[in-house]
């Protein structure tokens, strides 16, 4: 998935399996890449999946895949994708990353998709790139990493590496390598086997906000409030970032969602404080000021008053013990 071609066909790919990786971003990858060597009638790509230890992985579905080979015996690949899911952060640890770098030195480029970039990231890999991830974990990979430069895109591919947002992206990152290095017609047969739509764009978002395509200035809001969790904008200046006095953005949500602009800020707050009570083990003081709430106190009972438990009980109920 590299920018410039190897200088070997068939070309070889590399995919490391954290735990609970995504398993729909790892067959999504691989599968363009399969029908494009039955279509083609040669081996056009080759892949190995990659484990700790050489031993099956457990995928976030709970399925078992098995691995081609272990850390001490992977081969050096041209390119290497880092995959992971929920809990990002709980496979790596120095060995990982000193693994990554060697990998890096040698002269692999290196990917992550869905969550990979933690792994990249945490062994310094990433500084001053632009990179994409699953949107549920940007805010908080933006936090832990501030000098890389985090979008919400489908998939990036430089010169440096490439990173995907998972799930059916990483389709559309394995057709834009496929037409690159093998032409369109190719790419649109794999394509029309996969049954997937034209291709989307690098830069497209990966997904609709409520109300998209509905107002443009709607859209507008929204992604304002989402680009300002941590430190949320008062409904007076989110009005004035639209052209707007405060009572047309009152307006504005009324109309289109049924939900005054306050509301709907506060309930984007506390869905993202529910994703990181579940997806990291950050402190729920620190969860709390990421969220744009002054206190753990004030943040507790917000949550309690939207979702009916506390963070601390929502976090038993899932992590027991």
């Amino acid at each position: 998935m590299r920018l410039q071609p190897p200088d070997t066909v068939p070309e070889r790919i590399g995919f490391l399996l954290l735990p609970r990786f995504a398993m729909v971003a790892v067959f999504s990858a691989i599968e363009p890449l399969r029908i494009a060597n039955r279509i083609g009638g040669r081996a056009l790509f080759e892949w190995a999946l990659i484990s700790r230890d050489g031993e099956p992985v457990v995928a976030s579905n709970g399925m078992t895949l098995a691995a081609t080979c272990g850390l001490a015996e992977a081969p050096i690949t041209p390119s290497l994708a880092v995959c992971a899911s929920f809990e990002p952060e709980h496979g790596i640890d120095d060995e990982l990353t000193a693994w990554l770098r060697e990998r890096a030195v040698a002269g692999c480029v290196l990917g992550g998709m869905d969550t990979g970039c933690y792994a990249l990231a945490a062994a310094g890999l990433l500084d001053d790139q632009t990179v994409t991830l699953h949107w549920e974990c940007l805010p908080e990979f933006r936090t832990r990493f501030p000098r890389v430069d985090a979008v919400e895109s489908i998939y990036e591919i430089t010169a440096e590496g490439f990173s995907c947002a998972g799930g059916s992206a990483a389709i559309d990152m394995s057709l834009d390598l496929i037409r690159r290095r093998h032409g369109e017609p190719l790419a649109d047969r794999v394509r029309e086997q996969l049954v997937h739509d034209q291709g989307r764009q690098p830069a497209s978002r990966q997904r609709g906000s409520p109300g998209q395509g509905v107002d443009p200035l709607l859209n507008r809001a929204i992604a304002l409030m989402e680009a300002h969790l941590e430190a949320p904008l008062s409904i007076q200046a989110l009005a004035g970032e639209l052209g707007l006095g405060w009572r047309g953005l009152e307006r504005l949500f009324e109309r289109y969602l049924a939900c005054p602009p306050q509301r709907f800020y506060v309930e984007r707050r506390l869905a993202h404080a529910h994703r990181l009570l579940l997806e990291t083990r950050h402190p729920v003081t620190q969860i709390a000021l990421a969220c744009g709430f002054a206190s753990a106190s004030s943040f507790t009972r917000a949550f309690r008053r939207h979702h009916g438990l506390t963070p601390s009980q929502l976090r038993r109920r899932h992590r027991p013990g």
